[in-house]
């Protein structure tokens, strides 16, 4: 079954590079001095290498969102009430013992349906709300004198810190959930080969 179109695969990738950049650069800044020696080659480099990501991030997200609306890849991410209940009950139910019984997936996927519930409502918030959240905050912390903390002062700064080291981990959290679920589909590696291949479940 293709499943996975060109520019979503690419984007995937894309995407996924970038963030990995960020958590490295992040970590670097927030846990080394600038003279302490880091993955990125020092504070200041990690610095650059921070915002100069960010700024790809900002146009791939662009890209993401634009490409939502213009193919059909933006109705896997409309939430149903169904989805909600019993939809994410059910799924919960089969993560937490159902699968490693071995029973059947409740949510098959299917060319109408590439999430189950529990999976498009976690996308969503991070796509539509964490991701924007976390631009936003760091577009603050990248340029400081801009008018948003002229107005509410410097402790603004502070509060958007916060929110963008939050939402950091969070990512850092779901993309290693991400990489985890990956795992459990048809095979052990379909779902990687499929984001190469575009055909979900080996299907050639």
């Amino acid at each position: 079954m293709y499943l996975y179109s060109i520019w979503v695969r690419l984007w995937h990738f894309v995407n996924a590079l970038l963030i990995i950049i960020l958590i490295i650069s992040g970590m670097s800044m927030q846990f080394t001095g600038s003279d302490t020696p880091s993955l990125t080659g020092g504070f200041a480099r990690a610095v650059r290498w921070h915002n100069a990501t960010a700024m790809v991030l900002i146009f791939s997200y662009l890209g993401f969102v634009a490409g939502n609306i213009i193919t059909g890849n933006g109705k896997y991410y409309r939430i149903s009430k169904k989805d909600i209940n019993p939809g994410m009950g059910r799924q919960m139910k089969y993560f937490i013992h159902g699968m490693f019984k071995n029973e059947n997936q409740p949510f098959p996927v299917t060319l109408e349906n590439k999430f189950y519930p529990l999976q498009k409502v976690i996308h969503v918030l991070i796509m539509y709300f964490a991701l924007p959240l976390l631009i936003i905050s760091g577009s603050v912390l990248m340029i400081p004198d801009m008018t948003i903390i002229r107005i509410f002062g410097p402790g603004m700064f502070m509060v958007m810190d916060i929110i963008h080291i939050i939402l950091g981990l969070l990512i850092s959290l779901f993309l290693i959930i991400h990489i985890y679920l990956c795992t459990i589909g048809p095979k052990p590696t379909s779902l990687f080969r499929g984001i190469i291949t575009g055909f979900y479940g080996g299907d050639e």
